[in-house]
């Protein structure tokens, strides 16, 4: 099993003779037995029942994060709720883009991507909130993919590794499954953000009002993931 580099420990719990690794937050002073006993700072992706590698906290070819971590969701995710809950606050509630929901027909086509939290609770934020950003990745037509929903709960805004780190695993991921292009709709804010992380202007656009740029990523930057493309079956 692999080390994950990123954190300041794990811990080899040995059960009925086979070994199980948890990985533990820098602030954590002990270890649960089990997932449902695992306690409060023990990292997101253990008390969600997800695995954990140390890609998942990579941001660029050169630097991690030592407190939020990156997953693409699968269908039996407890996170998907979550996942859908803080795309509903953004995109809805906070900034008014839509009125009721969010979710469109490329939903139904695209992989979800959280960032998740790790060590003591941002003290902004509910004591229960996991996923802490979100972004979506969907290949419109072979070979060319569009990243999406890109966002992070406020409370956790002052942390530009999130959107960074949405963004590699985002791209990442794409590049793995076979990308020749990754574009995205970029909100004019946060296009400056963007050149920075290795992106493109291609043009400007005007979507509900708002001012965008239509942005296209440098594909030599991001390093192709290895994560195998798992199937569609996401439930609300």
């Amino acid at each position: 099993m692999r080390q994950v580099r990123c954190l300041l420990g794990t811990v080899d719990v040995r059960a009925g003779g086979l070994s199980i690794m948890f990985c533990l937050d820098p602030s954590s002073g002990g270890i649960g037995r089990s997932v449902s006993s695992a306690p409060r700072l023990f990292t997101p992706s253990v008390r969600a029942g997800i695995g954990v590698d140390a890609d998942d906290f990579q941001l660029s070819p050169t630097a991690c994060s030592d407190r939020f971590s990156f997953h693409l969701l699968r269908a039996d995710s407890n996170l998907i709720r979550g996942y859908w809950r803080l795309r509903r606050s953004i995109f809805c509630r906070e900034q008014n883009v839509f009125e009721r929901s969010d979710r469109d027909e490329l939903d139904a086509v695209a992989w979800p991507i959280a960032a998740l939290q790790h060590g003591p609770p941002s003290p902004d934020a509910d004591d229960d909130v996991d996923v802490v950003g979100v972004v979506r990745i969907v290949e419109t037509e072979p070979r060319l993919w569009y990243g999406g929903r890109l966002g992070v709960h406020s409370a956790f805004r002052r942390h530009n590794q999130i959107g960074k780190g949405l963004i590699w695993k985002a791209v990442t991921t794409a590049n793995g499954w076979g990308c020749d292009r990754f574009l995205a709709t970029v909100q004019l804010q946060n296009v400056r953000f963007f050149k920075r992380l290795h992106w493109t202007s291609i043009e400007e656009l005007e979507i509900r009002g708002i001012r965008h740029h239509l942005m296209q990523a440098d594909l030599s930057y991001y390093v192709p993931a290895k994560q195998q493309r798992p199937s569609l079956q996401l439930t609300a």
